[in-house]
């Protein structure tokens, strides 16, 4: 079998079909939840801690020279080494929103989804139905 037949065989399969949708639905819910967190909740918490920028968090590790600004751009700019944990909070505070509005989404799917009617009960093998009968008759 040649390369090409075999790469044809295996994108075509259902379970690699599956798998790129599913990336290019998680891309774009990606983006959406991404717009919810940056653009609706971090505003709420700016707002609820006066206006504060958690990405602006440094602690600076170096002498700062004179004329620099206390910013983390002009820190970075001026090469002074910092340690920036303000930026892995927020991105901590964005994967703890985000992974809850996932867990919401599920549990919400799941909630919606119906289950399945009970299986009716099988019919017993026909030996057994033959001794009951037996059974039954002996009774008499």
């Amino acid at each position: 079998m040649s390369i090409v037949s075999e790469f044809k065989e295996f994108a075509v399969k259902g379970n690699a079909m599956d798998l790129a949708v599913g990336v290019i639905i998680g891309a774009a819910f990606g983006k959406i939840v991404e717009s919810i967190v940056n653009d609706l909740i971090m505003p709420l918490v700016g707002a609820l801690f006066g206006g504060f920028d958690f990405s602006n968090l440094f602690v600076a590790l170096d002498t700062v020279p004179e004329g620099v600004a206390m910013t983390l751009a002009a820190m970075k700019e001026a090469n002074v080494p910092v340690f920036a944990y303000g930026n892995f909070l927020t991105i901590l505070l964005n994967f703890v929103i985000l992974a809850f509005i996932v867990f919401m989404l599920v549990k919400q799917l799941n909630r919606l989804k119906k289950a399945p009617p009970p299986a009716a009960p099988a019919a017993p093998p026909e030996d057994i139905v033959l001794l009951r009968e037996i059974r039954d008759s002996l009774k008499k």
